[in-house]
């Protein structure tokens, strides 16, 4: 492995995990789209830094870039609290007419530099290593290298300085406000950092991408845990596992490597989303059978209990009496003896004692409205659920 290779993966990781920690918070507050938003909206505030310092490396482009973000946070806010359009439409009308602007400033101003929009929404990884941070001829690496890093050091120092006050304010801004501190100032404390960091990874790795590890790890954390401090390390272990695992598919199939990191992270978002133990939808899908199994269950015990003529009660006749398929009738009878709720003699179904007893409480939480209660109560009486 070359040392230019080892170098985009450090900048992809570092990349990955400084986009996860404001990403994780942007999930949770339920305003994912803000950071496509910011990420295509800060194009003004990049191209007007390069105006007035005409150094791409500038860190007033990143200053600039950062108020722009924020503006676009503000406009977005405002013109959604008029209550006359909803968040996803504010956001629709405020960052495609803030990135025009910056497009036509490129168009009419930039045309003999180069300052491209396919350079800022696409980047590409494989040339970071050779822009150089020379000092005193002392090469110290990839300048993207620094400036994530630098980056990254100083959300980290954020998070760990205020991560209270954000866990606060992103679950309940009400208390919050009543602690003393104020979720506004939480707020666009959090949309400068999603600011500053989609602009410090523009030149490496564009702004789609940067969206894509922002949003994806995070959102796959999310379906895993409801812990913030496992949620955020999870996402930082996605994140860093699709760049690096999206760098070597790019290497072996020769492609795009930001490309690849975003179809890594798809992929990962798909398997999770599928498997996840509690959230995946095999999962919710699982639990669903098994509560409708339960359900029927039950109803075949109230059936039980309200009929005392053998003619209701024998097995051959039950899917008659209570409408259902004979499969259907099989599995619930194969589930009620396994619980040891019935007994069968001569093809006639019976209650057993704890059977009686189990329905005799269901009919008290139904008839007191509390059916919620039942979940607990199966968890008593239930030897094999579903």
């Amino acid at each position: 492995m070359s040392s230019a290779q080892i170098e985009i993966q450090v900048i992809a990781a570092l990349v990955a995990i400084a986009c996860a920690i404001p990403g994780t918070f942007l999930v949770l507050r339920k305003m994912a789209m803000i950071s496509d938003a910011i990420s295509h909206s800060i194009l003004p505030g990049i191209v007007l830094g390069f105006f007035i310092t005409h150094d791409l490396n500038s860190p007033l482009l990143i200053f600039l870039a950062a108020i722009t973000g924020i503006i676009t946070v503000i406009l977005v806010e405002y013109i959604q609290k008029t209550g006359l359009v909803k968040e996803d439409t504010a956001i629709g009308l405020v960052f495609p007419a803030l990135f025009s602007i910056g497009v036509i400033m490129i168009a009419k101003n930039a045309n003999d530099v180069h300052l491209d929009v396919d350079a800022v929404l696409l980047g590409e990884l494989a040339f970071a290593p050779f822009d150089r941070l020379l000092i005193s001829g002392i090469d110290l690496g990839p300048k993207s290298m620094w400036i994530i890093g630098s980056i990254l050091l100083v959300t980290k120092g954020l998070l760990f300085a205020f991560f209270k006050e954000l866990k606060v304010s992103t679950f309940d801004a009400g208390l919050a406000a009543s602690l003393g501190f104020s979720p506004m100032i939480m707020h666009y404390g959090l949309m400068s950092v999603a600011s500053v960091t989609t602009v410090g990874a523009f030149d490496a790795v564009g702004a789609i991408l940067v969206v894509a590890l922002m949003i994806a790890p995070a959102a796959a954390a999310y379906l895993i845990t409801k812990d913030l401090k496992k949620m955020l390390i999870l996402a930082c272990l996605f994140g860093v596992f699709s760049a690096v695992l999206g760098y070597w598919v790019a290497h072996w199939i020769d492609a795009s490597i930001s490309g690849s990191i975003t179809t890594v992270l798809g992929l990962l978002f798909l398997t999770v989303y599928l498997f996840a133990p509690s959230k995946g939808i095999i999962a919710v899908m699982y639990r669903e059978k098994q509560q409708r199994t339960e359900v029927s269950l039950l109803t075949f015990l109230l059936h039980l209990r309200n009929h005392d003529e053998e003619r209701e009660r024998h097995v051959n006749h039950l899917n008659e009496h209570i409408n259902w398929q004979k499969v259907r009738s099989k599995t619930v009878l194969d589930l009620a003896q396994k619980n040891n709720m019935i007994t069968i003699k001569n093809s006639i179904v019976s209650l057993t004692s704890k059977g009686q007893e189990f329905t005799d409480l269901a009919i008290d939480y139904i008839i007191t409205n509390d059916d919620s209660a039942i979940e607990y109560m199966k968890d008593d009486f239930f030897l094999f659920r579903g």
